[in-house]
């Protein structure tokens, strides 16, 4: 029913710079909170940061400073922007959404992304 796909991962220098996209489509009435989790080889995903639908943004300790995180109801799609990337970065980043359904508007949906890779080298 509802779709989320990311893009703009990728290959970067410690130090550089990547802007993730995720956009939502499908049988959407309305999108709550976005965020982003990430997911490095063999730990746990962790969250990263959320934005809710007035655009009030939280970021994780260790990348506040660095990422940003907003997003476009227009076109229900949320970004992060990554700067000054570490290798410790290194993931596979998630795009989460909650997301009322036109074909039931009572009830919040989570929905997930198939996940964007991002390499950072050192």
């Amino acid at each position: 029913q509802v779709q989320l796909v990311e893009s703009g991962g990728g290959l970067v220098q410690a130090g550089g710079s990547l802007r993730l996209s995720c956009a939502a489509s499908g049988s959407i009435f309305s999108i709550n909170a976005m965020a982003w989790y990430r997911q490095a080889p063999g730990k746990q995903r962790e969250w990263v940061a959320a934005v809710t639908a007035d655009g009030t943004t939280n970021l994780a300790d260790s990348v506040k400073g660095r990422f940003t995180i907003s997003r476009d109801n227009a076109k229900n799609t949320v970004y992060l922007q990554m700067n000054s990337l570490k290798p410790e970065d290194t993931a596979v980043y998630y795009c989460n959404a909650g997301v009322v359904l036109t074909t039931d508007p009572r009830y919040e949906n989570d929905y997930w992304g198939q996940g964007t890779q991002v390499t950072v080298s050192s």
